[in-house]
């Protein structure tokens, strides 16, 4: 079990993808967010990024595509990341649901988040099983931070904090 207390806060971002998937018996593309904790920098050159995803439809698309975004987003949208973290996208169109808008990445076909305040658009180049999880390693092919901003950091359950301006 883990003892939530010794390895948080940590930043929570949001993580999009995109694939082809079959849902409920017909094959259609499928654009997913999912809330993530569990994130880290590997390398500066090349610029290589990593994410660990419990295996979901989110792991399930970015396997198959082998493309993924992290968005970094602000703390005022941690309604909408409490959201993305707590409800599958196998039914639901996560984007429409949170309120989140769509744009597509620069160098990768896979969607990000208009109202994040930074992006990694990363091209996956290993998997590592980890137990419960997946590590998905990634190249970085493509980044930008918008604008600063105060970021959400996952304490526990519904609660988070975020730094000081």
């Amino acid at each position: 079990m883990i003892n939530f207390e010794l390895v948080n806060p940590r930043q929570t971002v949001l993580v999009t993808c995109r694939e082809e998937t079959d849902i409920l018996g017909k094959r259609m593309q499928k654009d997913d967010i999912v809330a993530v904790d569990w994130h880290t920098p590997l390398s500066s050159e090349p610029f290589m990024y990593a994410v660990a995803l419990a295996k979901s439809l989110s792991y399930e698309l970015i396997h198959k595509s082998r493309a993924f975004v992290v968005n970094f987003v602000p703390y005022t949208l941690k309604e909408e990341v409490l959201f993305c973290g707590t409800h599958s996208g196998r039914h639901i169109d996560k984007f429409a649901e949170a309120g989140l808008t769509k744009e597509e990445s620069q160098a990768l076909d896979c969607p990000r988040i208009k109202e994040a305040i930074g992006f990694l658009e990363c091209e996956v180049v290993d998997e590592l099983e980890t137990g419960d999880h997946v590590l998905l390693i990634a190249r970085v092919m493509n980044s930008e931070l918008k604008r600063q901003s105060r970021r959400p950091y996952h304490i526990k359950e519904e609660a988070f904090t975020t730094t000081e301006e």
